[in-house]
């Protein structure tokens, strides 16, 4: 066949590279995950904004309550393999979304009227939801083994309204450590990045 006629192997025709495509992903999962860090910021915010007081008062610390399910990057988390670390944020993102729904039912008993303060959270467990697939993608894209399945976490409750809103500053805090560590991670793969 000739070089006119076209090849039927793609890797013969040097102009077909994945490398184009896997570089838009990974640029396009990264810009996600900024625009998502800022987001995480304000849910943040406003979440510590309807708690009332002794949230938001300087000097304020929270007990940290365990989260059934997930745990905030681990200090070793930026010491491993790019891929590794990606698997790591792709579990926490995919952990998140169940999270952040309890946190948004306590909420709408707690704080009927901060609408806005409820489609946040709800738009925050679909955005964890969609940068974890794109997550997902790119480490396909990359040939990375995946995990295997996944399992639910446990629903967080807590009994009482003090537990309950710490355990949503919890989780909210927890979406924007692990958005804001997944923007890190994929930092290293954009093309001119850090290496």
């Amino acid at each position: 066949m000739s070089r006119r006629e076209g090849s039927l192997d793609p890797q013969a025709d040097s102009s077909v590279s994945p490398l184009p495509l896997l570089e838009a992903k990974i640029r396009q999962t990264h810009s996600l995950a900024r625009l998502l860090t800022k987001y995480a910021e304000q849910l943040l915010q406003e979440y510590v904004q309807h708690q009332g007081d002794p949230f938001g008062l300087p000097g304020f610390s929270p007990p940290r309550l365990p989260v059934a399910g997930l745990s905030a990057p681990a200090p070793g988390h930026a010491g491993l393999p790019v891929p590794e670390q990606l698997q790591l944020d792709a579990g926490a993102l995919a952990a998140l979304p169940p999270l952040l729904e309890v946190v948004r039912r306590r909420q709408a008993e707690l704080n009927p009227r901060a609408l806005r303060l409820l489609r946040r959270l709800e738009d925050a467990a679909r955005q964890a939801r969609a940068l974890g697939a794109a997550v997902e993608a790119v480490l396909a894209a990359l040939g990375a083994e995946p995990r295997g399945p996944r399992l639910e976490p446990a629903a967080a409750s807590a009994a009482g309204v003090f537990p309950a809103k710490v355990l949503g500053l919890r989780v909210c805090g927890l979406y924007s450590e692990w958005v804001s560590r997944t923007e890190a991670d994929l930092s290293q793969l954009v093309p001119g990045g850090p290496a």
